[in-house]
C-alpha cells in the first residue's frame, strides 16, 4: 500500500463528503466517540482503523498534504526511536508508558560538556 496515495484519496473524498473546512471540534468528537468503541472491543481492527482514519483527516484539514502527514509519521517514529524509555515490564498495563523527559539541570549540563 502506497500511504501517500491513501491518503490523497481520502482527502479528495473526505472534502468531498465533509467540506473542505478545519471541523476540529467535530473531528474530535468523532474520534472520542470511537475511542469508546475501541474500549467496547478493543480486539476489533475496523474500530482501531476508525481512529486512524480520523486523526490523519484531522491532520490534512490541520493545513497538510499527504506527503507531509507522511514524513511527519517517519519523522515522529524516529523521535521516539531516538528517546529513552522505561522498562515497560514495570508499567502498569492501565497507565500509558511516557518516555523519560530530561530536566532542564540535566540539559544544561550535557550542553557544558558538549563546548
Amino acid at each position: 500500500m502506497n500511504l501517500i496515495k491513501h491518503l490523497e484519496r481520502q482527502i479528495a473524498w473526505s472534502r468531498e463528503t465533509f467540506g473542505p473546512s478545519p471541523r476540529v471540534a467535530g473531528v474530535l468528537d468523532h474520534i472520542r466517540r470511537e475511542l469508546i468503541e475501541v474500549e467496547a472491543t478493543p480486539d476489533d481492527l475496523e474500530e482501531w482503523v476508525d481512529v486512524i482514519l480520523l486523526a490523519l483527516d484531522g491532520a490534512w484539514r490541520a493545513g497538510y498534504s499527504a506527503a507531509e502527514i507522511c514524513a511527519g509519521i517517519e519523522a515522529k517514529q524516529t523521535k521516539n526511536e531516538s528517546r529513552k524509555w522505561p522498562d515497560w515490564r514495570m508499567a502498569p498495563e492501565d497507565k500509558a508508558i511516557e518516555h523519560q523527559r530530561e530536566t532542564a539541570a540535566i540539559r544544561a549540563v550535557g550542553e557544558l560538556g558538549r563546548k
